[in-house]
């Protein structure tokens, strides 16, 4: 083998692994495929037991009108659930969301969430006409869209990903759950108390039966 190819072999073999070590860096602390119940941990806000369930390997959540953007604060059936402490690190959660809006503002979101008036969220929501990936930042009912590029109206499930290092959030979405990790924003954390993660369906049509698909949740800490 020449000198390039043997450079260009020591690069390929670099790179594999850099790779390595990255996925072996990358530690999955909670794992929750929707079955048959949810996994221990969850807590429900607002609890509508009607307006929620188990079916297909999915959680669905009826998308009722109600809201959490800004102060009303009001939707039902938050599902929350405590993030493990990170010392060192980054800390990520990911989840696939589905739904066909048809309502303005209806959504589906995975949050990174202190309580209702303090939250980051990135979801898949209808606004004026367009199903768009949104990702805002509140912090005391006081809103701040972030990202909220149309995606495409035949669009009706995303991949989700917030990753918290340090004070910062960072948002990332795949269309369809395939494909490469598209940057939905970077923002800092509205802290007031411990992190959580949450799921939150609302802004659903009143004359209509939407509900909301949630599959593949997962809790990851890496360096």
């Amino acid at each position: 083998m020449d000198r390039l190819g043997s450079k260009f072999g020591a690069h390929i073999c670099a790179m594999i692994l850099l790779g390595s070590v990255a996925m072996a860096a990358e530690t999955i602390l909670f794992e929750g495929p929707f079955e048959d119940k949810l996994a221990e941990g969850w807590r429900w806000v607002r609890e509508d037991p009607g307006a929620w369930r188990m079916r297909d390997n999915a959680l669905e959540i009826k998308v009722q009108p109600g809201n959490m953007w800004g102060d009303k604060n009001d939707a039902k059936n938050i599902l929350v659930r405590d993030l493990p402490k990170v010392e060192n690190g980054a800390l990520t959660a990911e989840v696939t969301v589905e739904n066909r809006p048809t309502n303005q503002y209806e959504q589906v979101n995975l949050v990174w969430y202190y309580d209702d008036s303090n939250m980051v969220k990135i979801g898949l929501e209808l606004v004026d006409g367009e199903v768009c990936m949104v990702m805002g930042r509140e912090e005391n009912d006081k809103t701040r869209t972030i990202g909220k590029p149309p995606i495409g109206n035949d669009v009706s499930k995303l991949q989700l990903r917030l990753t918290a290092r340090s004070n910062m959030l960072t948002g990332e979405y795949r269309i369809g759950g395939a494909g490469d990790w598209k940057l939905a924003g970077e923002c800092d954390l509205p802290v007031k108390g411990d992190a959580k993660i949450s799921i939150h369906a609302y802004q659903g049509p009143k004359d209509a039966e939407h509900w909301a698909r949630v599959t593949a949740f997962r809790i990851l800490q890496s360096q």
